[in-house]
C-alpha cells in the first residue's frame, strides 16, 4: 500500500466513513426504514412528525442534500422544485427534503438549510440528519452515496428509486405509475439518468 492509500484509509477509519463507501448503494425493492430525523422545520407542530409510517399510502419523494453541495444546487433543487410543482395539490404525493450531513458540519447547519428553503421557496417539511457526533440515519439506513440523493417510496412503503439523480420526466413517470398501482422499480445506483 502506498502512503496516500494508507493515509486515506486512516482518515476513513477515524471518521467512521469506511462503511459509507464500502457498502452496496441503495435499497430499491425493500421496505423503507424510519427516517429517524429529530429536527424538522416547515411542519405543523400539531401534526405527527414526517416519517414513512405516517405517510404510508402516499408516494413519498425524499430529497437528500447538503448546503455546500454544488450538484444539489445545479440539479437537485431545480428537479425537486419542478416535481413538487407538478404535484403541489396532489394529496397522494408527499415531499420531504433532508440535509444528510456527513462532512462540512460547520457549513451544513440547520440555519443554512433554512436559508436554502427560503432561497428555493420550499414549503415542504425539511429535516436535518447527521452531525459531527452522530452519523445520518438516512444515509446509513437507505445506503445513500452522498448528495444530491433522491429516494422515491411507493404507497406500499417500498423503496422504488434510490440514486444520485433523477430527471423530472423520469420522476413524474415513476410517481404516476406508483399512484396508479404500478410497482415500477428503478434507480439502482449507477443507473441515474442525468
Amino acid at each position: 500500500m502506498n502512503r496516500w492509500t494508507l493515509f486515506v484509509t486512516g482518515v476513513l477509519i477515524m471518521t467512521g466513513l469506511t462503511d459509507v463507501f464500502a457498502q452496496e448503494r441503495g435499497i430499491v425493492g425493500r421496505p423503507a426504514p424510519s427516517l429517524e430525523v429529530k429536527q424538522w422545520f416547515n411542519v405543523d407542530e400539531k401534526e405527527a412528525q414526517p416519517d414513512v409510517t405516517a405517510l404510508k399510502g402516499k408516494v413519498i419523494y425524499l430529497y437528500c442534500f447538503q448546503a455546500w453541495c454544488p450538484g444539489c444546487h445545479s440539479s437537485g433543487f431545480p428537479t425537486l422544485q419542478a416535481v413538487h410543482q407538478a404535484y403541489a395539490n396532489d394529496p397522494d404525493v408527499a415531499f420531504l427534503a433532508v440535509q444528510t450531513v456527513f462532512e462540512g458540519f460547520h457549513a451544513n447547519t440547520v440555519k443554512r438549510a433554512k436559508e436554502i428553503a427560503k432561497k428555493y421557496k420550499l414549503t415542504m417539511p425539511i429535516g436535518q440528519s447527521g452531525s459531527d457526533q452522530v452519523r445520518s440515519a438516512i444515509m446509513k439506513n437507505y445506503r445513500t452515496g452522498g448528495t444530491p440523493w433522491t429516494i422515491i417510496i411507493g404507497p406500499d412503503g417500498v423503496v422504488r428509486y434510490n440514486d444520485f439523480h433523477i430527471s423530472v420526466e423520469k420522476a413524474k413517470a415513476l410517481i404516476d405509475s406508483l399512484k396508479s398501482g404500478g410497482e415500477a422499480e428503478g434507480g439502482a445506483p449507477g443507473e441515474h439518468d442525468g
